[in-house]
């Protein structure tokens, strides 16, 4: 089951266990997990999309190693909160994500993502380059983080 409400989404999961988060894009996907007890999100992994059998099953492997119980998956809208062409290929991807790993999904607005983490490594003094290699799974666990704030 897709959600678009924290608190349908909370319903539908487990008490415990663990979430995963994704920031999708066309080339790779960011991916952060969170502990059982959903405190702390912590970024994981860029992983550079292949096709869509491989992806998935990427994913469904670390969903194992992980006792995954939902997916949080950011949801690029627009800046006026409308939903362009990268949103619906973010709701392909997670109908396809569900029919694969039967778990729920949440999605999360994700429009200030990328920005405020990019603003935090610049802050920090790193540089693009570096920041080029890390901020898809640094997205990942700041749309993570917000939402376990939510739930």
């Amino acid at each position: 089951m897709i959600y678009d409400s924290a608190s349908e989404f909370a319903s539908a999961i487990p008490f415990e266990g663990s979430l995963l988060g994704l920031d999708y894009g066309q080339a790779r996907i960011g991916i952060a997990v969170c502990d059982r007890t959903r405190i702390i999100a912590s970024p994981r992994e860029v992983y550079k999309r292949r096709n869509i059998s491989k992806d998935m099953g990427h994913i469904a492997r670390m969903v194992r190693e992980n006792s995954v119980v939902g997916f949080v998956i950011g949801l690029p809208l627009s800046p006026d909160g409308t939903e362009g062409e990268n949103c619906a290929l973010v709701r392909a991807f997670a109908e396809k994500l569900v029919k694969k790993i039967n778990l729920p999904v949440l999605f999360y607005d994700e429009r200030f993502s990328t920005a405020a983490v990019t603003r935090s490594m610049q802050d920090a003094g790193v540089k693009r380059k570096d920041r080029q290699a890390v901020d898809d799974k640094l997205a990942a666990g700041y749309i993570l983080q917000c939402a376990l704030e939510m739930l």
